[in-house]
């Protein structure tokens, strides 16, 4: 399997990338004519691109005569000495993996410099997200805080103004928790009619990491903060967008919302809110406020310029649905997907992710024509509330085109829909909150692409 190297200002737009049932239908009928002549066009497609084939599971046969030279002869790095401890003192990737890389888009709202990068899920293993590979949303670029600097304030209605040092907010009690964050604008090309053509530029602004600080209660409580009249706090930023974001005090008093200044295992990064940011699980990106300057408590939602302008949806009806924060169950096939390519017939693992801002994801279901028929995944552990949950399904690919999708079910009970059923109750002019079952067709030449099933 070839991974992507698609520029990203390329896309697909409708119809062509849009199918009907009856479209669904013909992708099959198709299927029946017999197969081309794949495997030459995979392999040309190989040499000119991106990255190293996935082995099939079964192996490469050995050749019947002189061998392979890679077993055969030993390599350099089995007789010769190795690199020393590295002069930079700080881990890098290895040199063979420098297409794995976070990619921007020129699309969403931009400044000056470029508030995008769409993290590379397609690549990515497991649940955690690498601190490098974390994806970016900037709403007036980012910047490299010195920490003796920064300070971290609480007013409102609590007993006493306070401000903290970085030093002072690091030496209390402290808890890790993995948690995802999701850009509520995530999937938002998809609501327009354009089929980009990945699966990092479709779902790539979904990270998941563990992270490390103080719990939001731990600092009210200290400020003698009033949890019983006090019904919303207002987190506010130090980048020059200020951003301000309301958030319930039901969140908080449960322990969930931190105050955050580690990521996996390090300090936050600068461009994911170094040296302090709020962790909300569950809840939109835009919330999780980054460069963390004050929390304010009061009795009412604040409307700030993010909740009344922005990171809103207008319904059918012509209103606005506000405060919507919770991100929906939602799921994704990362592998097959988009710009990759099945080299032949044969077995392979279906991967995905799944993710719900209500708990635990109780179950996928894979389906590989167009949701006709549907097999239970496996969930890899851990399954951890709020946070990415890996799914596996074992397929035999015939050769024949194959509609890929996954369908999450939270333990709720709440399902993820499909797009009729979604835009039979947000309309077709929303931007955010797309939980939508993804689709990806498998062609007979083994190229995947990104299309929709109505």
């Amino acid at each position: 399997m070839k991974a992507d190297n698609i520029p990203s200002g390329r896309v697909q737009k409708a119809p062509e990338n849009f199918l009907t049932p009856s479209g669904v239908k013909e992708v099959f009928a198709e299927g029946k004519k017999g197969r081309r002549d794949f495997i030459r066009n995979a392999f040309a497609a190989a040499a000119a691109g991106a990255a190293a084939p996935m082995a099939m599971a079964q192996g490469n046969p050995v050749p019947a005569e002189g061998g392979d030279p890679n077993i055969l002869n030993l390599p350099e790095h089995t007789t010769g000495l190795g690199q020393g401890v590295a002069v930079e003192g700080y881990g890098k990737p290895s040199q063979y993996e420098a297409n794995l890389q976070r990619r921007q888009s020129p699309g969403l709202t931009q400044t000056t410099q470029a508030s995008v990068s769409f993290a590379p899920l397609q690549s990515l293993f497991g649940i955690v997200t690498p601190s490098g590979l974390h994806f970016e949303r900037h709403h007036q670029g980012w910047w490299d805080i010195d920490p003796s600097k920064h300070r971290f304030m609480i007013n409102g209605m609590v007993k006493k103004n306070m401000v903290f040092t970085m030093d002072e907010i690091m030496r209390l009690p402290s808890v890790s928790r993995f948690a995802f964050i999701e850009c509520g604008a995530n999937t938002a090309t998809e609501w327009g009619n354009v089929a980009v053509p990945t699966v990092q530029y479709t779902h790539g602004m979904i990270s998941c990491s563990e992270f490390t600080g103080v719990p939001l209660i731990t600092l009210l409580e200290l400020a003698g903060a009033d949890l019983k009249n006090g019904k919303f706090v207002l987190a506010e930023g130090a980048d020059g967008s200020s951003m301000t974001r309301t958030i319930p005090m039901s969140l908080i008093t449960s322990g969930e919302v931190i105050v955050a200044y580690g990521q996996n295992g390090e300090m936050l990064r600068p461009e994911n809110g170094y040296p302090l940011r709020l962790v909300v699980p569950g809840v939109q990106g835009v919330s999780w406020v980054k460069y963390l300057r004050r929390v304010e408590v009061g009795d009412k939602p604040y409307a700030a310029k993010d909740e009344a302008i922005h990171y809103i949806d207008l319904m059918p009806n012509g209103l606005q649905r506000q405060y919507s924060n919770i991100q929906e169950v939602k799921s994704v096939v990362t592998t097959p997907s988009g710009g990759q390519v099945l080299l032949d017939k044969g077995f392979y693992n279906i991967t995905g992710l799944a993710w719900t801002g209500k708990g635990k994801i109780k179950r996928v279901d894979v389906s590989t024509d167009g949701g006709r028929n549907w097999r239970q995944a496996r969930l890899e552990t851990p399954v951890l509330s709020k946070a990415l949950t890996r799914f596996n399904l074992n397929w035999v690919w015939d050769g024949k085109p194959a509609i890929i999708q996954s369908r999450a079910q939270d333990e709720t009970g709440h399902v993820q829909p499909t797009y009729q059923q979604l835009r039979a109750a947000r309309g077709t002019r929303s931007i955010y909150h797309n939980n939508a079952i993804q689709s990806w067709l498998v062609q007979e030449n083994g190229e995947v692409k990104n299309v929709q099933v109505s």
